[in-house]
């Protein structure tokens, strides 16, 4: 007995960027277009800069989105400022597009949670990137039940990867929103990789969009590397949430160019040959060849707009690596709604001991020290120790 099922698969661009269908009416709009493909390199020069300064042991572990702009860039062009966005990690065009400050993402990866504080209005009420695999799902139907609950129209924008499909977060999600038919978007980057897992041995589905349908609600394909199919598909949807007509899988099918992150080397179970037959499906050049070929984008424009974004990714990085170290005790900030007594006392401590350190070794380095550090410390000392 066959288990696949017919779902809609969307694209308008070839890899060489030829139409291979009717386009819709709003692409007729070529400034919106150009915008969207600006943005697409925007987002992967930050992209390179953030390797560059993880490798230089600027920032810590980072996640790239080489290869899957696309998506992102569709996702925050049509998001409106009173929709909320829960995202995974690798959502850094999305979050460009709504508002957050590159230097904030930079924070982030930092290690520096004043990162996750996002000061652009448009994204006040977005939740901080998310690691934990697929947790994210149900914090995003949390969100739409209570926009459902007010009658509000505005819809929850949620992603994550194909590997996240198979965690059971991921399923409870789809029943809620299915049985409650929440103003929720599920967007799946599948990026073909799960870490070192290939899509094709990590779930017995022909594909991750009609997981929807056993959720009640309908699923269906995008080519993730065409930035107009992804762009038609996440304005249906969203129209669709905000309009209390339930959720939406869309499930678009990308590649993941680069590693997992920065800690990862995927030479280690990828081919060098399938990497290099998927940099000739990805978004950036195939959205180019297209303007191009309508006269609305040349070489002269390419250059200028590489050197305009190489000009903002560097100021976005003199920010980052001007902003101020906090204070030791902000470790403890921001952690209960209501301040307990036994973490006054706590503070009380740690700035006891921070005023012992800077006695015994001024002009020292006071930032926090490491969980692990810090927690053999306070084993030493408590069985008569010094650490001084």
């Amino acid at each position: 007995m066959s288990n696949r099922i017919e779902l809609p698969y969307t694209r308008f661009l070839d890899p060489e960027g030829r139409l291979v269908g009717e386009l819709p009416v709003w692409a007729d709009d070529f400034n919106l277009l150009t915008d969207l493909y600006r943005r697409m390199v925007l987002t992967r020069l930050f992209d390179q800069k953030a390797v560059a300064l993880q490798r230089t042991g600027r920032i810590g572990t980072y996640a790239p989105t080489l290869g899957q702009e696309a998506i992102g860039v569709a996702i925050g062009s049509l998001m409106r400022a009173e929709d909320v966005l829960v995202p995974y990690y690798r959502d850094t065009a999305v979050q460009l597009m709504r508002g957050v400050r590159m230097e904030e993402i930079l924070l982030y990866w930092g290690g520096d949670e004043r990162g996750s504080d996002f000061q652009d209005p448009r994204s006040k009420e977005d939740f901080p990137i998310c690691v934990p695999i697929a947790t994210q799902s149900l914090h995003a139907c949390g969100v739409a039940t209570a926009i459902k609950i007010r009658s509000q129209h505005r819809a929850v924008v949620t992603t994550c990867g194909d590997g996240a499909t198979s965690k059971g977060d991921f399923l409870e999600a789809l029943n809620v929103a299915g049985a409650w038919q929440l103003p929720v978007v599920f967007v799946v980057n599948n990026n073909q990789w799960a870490i070192s897992v290939p899509r094709r041995i990590q779930s017995g589905a022909p594909t991750l969009a009609q997981k929807a349908i056993g959720a009640g609600f309908h699923g269906e394909q995008v080519d993730g590397n065409d930035v107009l199919a992804v762009y038609d598909r996440v304005q249906w949807a969203l129209d669709r949430a905000r309009h209390g007509k339930g959720p939406i899988l869309l499930e678009c099918m990308s590649y993941r160019l680069g590693d997992h992150t920065t800690a990862d080397d995927a030479t280690r179970y990828r081919s060098a040959e399938e990497v290099k037959a998927a940099w000739q499906e990805e978004p950036i050049k195939r959205m180019q060849a297209f303007l191009a070929s309508h006269k609305v984008w040349d070489e002269g424009r390419e250059q200028a707009l590489i050197a305009d974004c190489q000009r903002q990714v560097q100021a976005a990085v003199d920010n980052f690596e001007n902003v101020g170290i906090q204070s030791v005790e902000s470790v403890l900030e921001h952690v209960y709604a209501r301040w307990p007594a036994a973490l006054g006392d706590q503070r009380e401590m740690l700035l006891e001991r921070v005023a012992r350190r800077e006695e015994s070794s001024p002009g020292a380095d006071l930032r926090p020290l490491p969980p692990a550090v810090e927690a053999k410390l306070m084993s030493s000392s408590s069985s008569g120790g010094s650490h001084e």
